[in-house]
């Protein structure tokens, strides 16, 4: 039988053989999917950054993913194309049950607000103004920019045609610029916007407040793996550098959610948005 000091580095030679080809194997890699409610440019370069942050606290690598409209982006999720996905709260309803997306984590502190925008020199004052207009919207399944302002115009009886222009930075400079007279957008991205361009905008009408997007995650992943990013993007506000990343995308900080959290949007007139998803 071989000495035990013998033994012992035996065994210390075999634990850092293993450490060391584990170590050299490749990161894990995921996909992490942004709906784009703004250009693929502005999305990206404030997404990868703090991509590249989480990266460098759970381990493994986070590849950003976008597409080229709401539409698209809904088909990817759909196919479960992203391991992990920001989207808005009807897609998270919509996404949780096929293929099965799992929330994990939302901006903290925060309730989406939908809301019309009309150039600031305009006539129009009240909802009833809008009649017979044609409004821009960022898509038809944009949920607080707009199937919530689509639904109460509805309820009101006031005629109008839509028109899709594919993200909310989109519908900002369209109006503001006078090709429509007014556009469906939320409060976060029209305070990331050009402060040229809000300069130009006035709010005309705001929605309730209701629970806001999701950061999910597709059904295979390993649960260790989704609690290791929640943390780590529970932590960012805690650095100097992670809340500078957060505030690029008009975040205070990101809290812990739960399937449950978005009750609220389930619990909406959903023949209501279901015949506007319908009916484009």
């Amino acid at each position: 039988m071989k000495p035990v000091w013998m033994r012992l580095r035996v065994a210390l030679l075999w634990v850092c053989a293993v450490g060391t080809s584990y170590a050299g194997e490749p990161q894990p890699e995921f996909s992490f999917g942004v709906v784009p409610q703004q250009s693929t440019v502005e999305l990206a370069r404030d997404w990868a950054p703090i991509l590249k942050y989480l990266e460098a606290r759970t381990g493994f690598k986070l590849s950003f993913r976008t597409a080229p409209n709401i539409p698209e982006f809904e088909r990817r999720v759909a196919d479960g194309d992203y391991a992990f996905a920001y989207m808005n709260p009807y897609h998270y309803t919509v996404f949780s049950r096929s293929p099965g997306y799992r929330a994990f984590a939302r901006q903290k502190d925060k309730r989406i607000r939908g809301l019309l925008v009309v150039s600031r020199d305009s006539s129009i004052q009240r909802l009833e103004d809008l009649k017979d207009t044609t409004i821009a919207f960022p898509a038809p399944n944009a949920f607080a920019a707009s199937l919530l302002p689509r639904a109460q115009l509805r309820q009101l009886d006031i005629p109008f045609t839509p028109i899709y222009v594919s993200s909310h930075d989109s519908v900002y400079r369209a109006v503001a610029l006078g090709l429509y007279p007014a556009g469906g957008g939320i409060e976060r991205t029209l305070g990331t916007i050009d402060p040229d361009v809000r300069a130009r905008l006035r709010v005309l009408w705001r929605t309730p407040g209701y629970t806001a997007h999701a950061l999910a995650a597709r059904a295979d992943i390993a649960t260790g793996v989704v609690a290791a990013l929640q943390q780590a993007m529970i932590a960012m506000s805690d650095s100097a550098e992670g809340a500078a990343l957060l505030d690029g995308i008009g975040f205070a900080g990101i809290e812990a959610a739960k399937d449950s959290d978005w009750d609220d949007v389930r619990a909406l007139n959903i023949d209501t948005l279901d015949a506007l998803v319908g009916g484009r």
